[in-house]
C-alpha cells in the first residue's frame, strides 16, 4: 500500500516497526561499503595471467625495446587495441597510462590553458577577453570525477537533463548556440554513470553536430569508460560518434577516453585518447614536455594479454558472470521492498557499474545518513551533480560490484530499510497538524 493512503496511526505503526528492525542492524556492528565501482578480487583475478606475460621477451617487430624511453602516443599494437574497443583508426588512438581520468585532466589543462591552437585559442584566453568564465555542459546524474576536474580548474558547471534517449538534445543545443563560452560536455555515452543510459543513434548525431553550433575549440568529452561492460548476453550497440562528426565535418570536437581499469587491474591498466590527426599532434607536443614516454611494458603485457577485440569481449564474459548476479539481486530487493509503495525508483541498467536510486524528494541526505549509522557507507547524497549540489536531494548511486554476494544482500537489506523509515518520517511529518502559540 501507498504511503499516502496509509492514515496517520498506520504510518505509526509502520514506522514503529521499521525501527525495531533498523535498531536490529544497529547493534549487529555490520561494516559494509557501497561508495565507489570498484572491480571486486575475483574480477582481478581474472587477469592474473598478466604476471610474467612478457616471459623476458621486450622486443616489438618493429625492433622497438619497451623497456626504453620513447614513443609518446604508445605502442604500435596498444594503438590497435584500443582503437579497436572504441572504434577508432589506431593513428587517432594515443595510449597512456592506467587513468583515462589522467588524461582528461590533462586535454582539459591543455585546452584551458595552453590552447590547442596556440595560447590565443586557449579557453582562458577567450575567457579573459569575453570577461566570462569558461563554462561546461554536464548532464546529471553524472561522473563526480569529471564535476571534480572543471571544479579544479574554475569551470562552471550547467546542469543538463537526461531523457530516456541520452541527455536533452533541446537543452544541449539551445544553450551551445546561446553562449560561446560554452567549451565543452561531459557524455559517458554507454552505460552512463550512473544511470546506466546508452545514447540512442539520434542523440550520437546530434551530439557530433554541435561543432557546427559552438564556440571555438568546443570539445565533447566522450568518456567511453564502459564501452564493453556487458550485463546482458547481448552488448548494447552505439553509435560511433567520430564516424558521424566526419560525416559533418566537426571531428575536431570529438576527444574521446576509455581505459582496461575494469577490464584487467583497476590500478595497473592502460588508458586511450583518441582525436582528430590535428589535436593528438598539439596534445603529443603539449604531453611531450612533462614526459618522454609511457609504460611500454605494461602496454605489451596488455597487448599479450587481451589479443584483440574478441580477446576482450571473451574476456568480459567473465566479468558478467561475476556482476549479473549482483545487478540481479539489488534489482530483486529493491523490487521486493519497495515496488508500488511511491518510496522511490530506480534504474535497471544492462551494463556498467551502477544503479541510480532516486527517493522522494527531500530523502537522499536522510537514506545515506541512516545507512552509515547503519553501518553501510554509500556514496555521499549530491556526489552526482556538479558542486554535490543535487537541489531535488534525491539521488543515490548505488555501487553493487565490490561487495561479497553475502555482503552485499546484508547491504542492500539495510538500504531498502533506510528509504523505507526516511519515507514513513516524512509521510507522517507531512501529516502531523502544525501547531501555533
Amino acid at each position: 500500500m501507498e504511503l499516502k493512503q496509509q492514515g496517520s496511526e498506520s504510518l505509526i505503526e509502520l514506522q514503529q516497526s521499521l525501527l525495531e528492525s533498523y535498531n536490529e542492524y544497529k547493534e549487529s556492528g555490520l561494516s559494509l561499503d557501497l561508495t565507489r565501482g570498484k572491480p571486486s578480487a575475483a574480477q582481478l583475478d581474472l587477469s592474473n595471467n598478466l604476471d610474467g606475460i612478457l616471459n623476458k621477451k621486450f622486443t616489438l617487430q618493429d625492433g622497438t625495446d619497451v623497456r626504453n624511453y620513447g614513443g609518446i602516443t604508445g605502442i604500435p599494437d596498444a594503438r590497435k587495441l584500443g582503437g579497436e574497443m572504441l572504434g577508432m583508426d589506431p593513428q587517432q588512438v594515443m595510449v597512456g597510462g592506467n587513468s583515462s581520468l589522467t588524461l582528461m585532466y590533462q586535454y582539459i589543462a591543455f585546452a584551458l590553458l595552453h590552447g590547442v591552437e596556440g595560447k590565443e585559442s586557449s579557453w582562458k584566453s577567450q575567457a579573459d577577453k569575453s570577461g566570462s568564465p569558461v563554462r561546461f555542459l554536464c548532464p546529471v546524474p553524472g561522473y563526480d570525477r569529471h564535476f571534480t576536474i572543471c571544479e579544479h580548474f574554475g569551470i562552471e558547471m550547467i546542469n543538463i537533463d537526461f531523457t530516456d534517449a541520452g541527455p536533452d538534445m533541446d537543452q544541449i543545443e539551445a544553450q551551445v548556440a546561446a553562449d560561446p563560452m560554452i567549451k565543452g560536455i561531459w557524455c559517458v555515452p554507454k552505460y552512463s554513470n550512473p544511470t546506466g543510459h546508452v545514447y540512442s543513434a539520434n542523440v550520437v548525431k546530434r551530439m557530433a553536430g554541435l561543432g557546427k553550433i559552438a564556440g571555438d575549440q568546443f570539445r565533447i568529452m566522450w568518456d567511453n569508460a564502459y564501452s564493453v561492460h556487458y550485463l546482458n548476453d547481448q552488448p548494447a550497440d552505439l553509435t560511433n560518434v567520430y564516424s558521424e562528426a566526419v560525416n559533418l565535418g566537426t571531428e575536431g570536437s570529438i576527444i574521446i577516453t576509455g581505459s582496461t581499469s575494469k577490464v584487467t587491474y583497476a590500478g595497473s591498466g592502460i588508458a586511450f585518447l583518441c582525436a582528430s590527426s590535428s589535436n593528438l599532434e598539439a596534445f603529443q607536443k603539449y604531453l611531450s614536455a612533462a614526459s618522454i614516454g609511457p609504460d611500454k611494458i605494461n602496454q605489451e603485457r596488455h597487448v599479450r594479454f587481451l589479443k584483440d577485440i574478441n580477446g576482450i569481449l571473451a574476456h568480459m564474459a567473465s566479468h558478467q558472470a561475476i556482476l549479473k548476479p549482483k545487478f540481479d539481486l539489488v534489482q530483486e530487493i529493491l523490487f521486493n521492498n519497495l515496488h508500488n509503495k511511491n518510496m522511490g525508483e530506480w534504474t535497471v541498467p544492462t551494463g556498467g557499474y551502477f544503479v541510480s536510486f532516486e527517493t522522494l524528494p527531500g530523502l537522499a541526505k536522510d537514506v545515506v545518513r541512516l545507512a552509515e549509522e547503519a553501518g553501510v557507507k554509500l556514496t555521499p547524497a549530491g556526489a552526482t551533480y556538479p558542486y554535490s549540489q543535487d537541489h531535488s536531494n534525491r539521488n543515490i548511486r548505488l555501487a553493487p560490484t565490490f561487495p561479497e554476494l553475502h555482503e552485499l544482500e546484508k547491504a542492500m537489506n539495510v538500504f531498502v530499510l533506510c528509504v523505507q523509515l526516511a519515507s514513513v518520517n516524512q509521510a507522517i511529518t507531512a501529516s502531523t497538524p502544525e501547531t501555533s502559540d
